[in-house]
């Protein structure tokens, strides 16, 4: 494996939000204290591919107080450059989860409309400028499904990258409880998505935004493969694509990940995960672990090995971010899981 080129440098967009946690199992209506944690999808991919050695750099607006001040000290913490973050608007987007168990789904209310990333407008970041270092661009569907004018400043980024020849990443991440403004996700994500050379997707969002459908009773395999070759009709620049399969095995998930890059299949081994500490932010982990692979030239298999891997350890820590680094990620792609004690 080569070592990573110190001149890649990975540019994401997204908005930065709070994410208010009901503790011990309680449902919201039983809550009287939350845990707050730092997140977002593009945050969560920075700071794992930050904590992996890659540069990165993490381009929001923000409001300009405290809490805003809380979000970015987190990101700082871990290595994120935020210097090219505008500020306008009057509040931080917020969510709030309550976590399901194997009986009950987890829940989550989102506290977004009228944030500051909702309310942007196109010309407030200088994209030329902001993106003048980086080597990639990344973004994902939920900046577009937050409102109206994000889609608009999201395509402004995407273009601007486009036209500077970054090789542009995405991650489809369709939310329903989003896309409250009036427009279907199949009326804007096509037209964003078009430019993408390397995305991670899900079955679902490939349906709801392009309309492509495969036969379920297919395999996993048949299924991702047949989606890759309708995709590159849409998607023109399409190179890589990656999806995470989750499944139920009695008590425990069953988690892998399947690739197309370079017009070959890779598909990983099925993980057995028997206990899921926090699942919001698998997805991110797995989209950064593929970044990492990718930016440092790894073949196929070791890039999707490396996307899985980050996607099931991220499950065993709590909050939104992956705090891992290449040596445990390295052991647990070598080993597995473990319950032994290092030391």
């Amino acid at each position: 494996m080569n070592t990573n080129t110190p001149q890649t440098r990975i540019a994401t967009f997204g908005e930065l939000l709070l994410r208010m946690s009901v503790n011990g199992g309680y449902r919201f209506t039983q809550a009287n204290e939350m845990q707050v944690h730092v997140g977002g999808a593009e945050a969560n991919v920075c700071v794992l591919l930050s904590q992996l050695g890659i540069q990165t750099d993490y381009i929001t607006r923000l409001p300009q107080n405290d809490l805003a001040q809380l979000a970015i000290n987190e990101l700082q913490k871990h290595k994120v450059n935020t210097s090219n973050c505008v500020y306008g608007g009057e509040r931080l987007g917020l969510y709030f989860v309550e976590s399901g168990n194997q009986i009950r789904q987890s829940q989550v209310i989102y506290d977004r409309s009228n944030s500051s990333f909702a309310t942007m407008k196109k010309n407030e970041i200088d994209w030329n400028i902001v993106l003048k270092e980086a080597t990639h661009f990344h973004w994902s569907g939920i900046s577009p499904g937050v409102s109206y004018e994000a889609s608009l400043v999201c395509k402004e980024a995407i273009l601007a990258a486009h036209k500077k020849g970054i090789s542009i990443s995405s991650d489809f991440n369709f939310r329903s409880k989003l896309w409250q403004y009036g427009k279907h996700p199949s009326e804007i994500m096509p037209d964003l998505l078009q430019h993408s050379t390397i995305t991670v997707a899900d079955l679902d969002a490939v349906e709801i935004y392009f309309g492509i459908k495969t036969d379920k009773k297919d395999s996993d395999a048949d299924r991702f493969q047949r989606t890759f070759e309708l995709l590159k009709t849409k998607m023109p620049f399409l190179k890589t694509l990656a999806m995470s399969f989750r499944k139920s095995d009695g008590p425990a998930h069953l988690y892998k990940g399947l690739l197309m890059h370079e017009g070959s299949f890779y598909e990983t081994q099925e993980n057995k995960i028997h206990l899921v500490t926090d699942q919001i932010g698998s997805g991110d982990a797995f989209t950064a672990g593929l970044l990492y692979g990718l930016s440092n030239t790894f073949s196929g298999q070791d890039c999707i090995n490396w996307a899985t891997a980050c996607g099931v350890i991220k499950q065993s820590i709590p909050g939104d971010f992956a705090i891992s680094n290449p040596a445990e990620i390295s052991h647990f792609i070598q080993n597995g899981s473990s319950n032994r004690i290092n030391r």
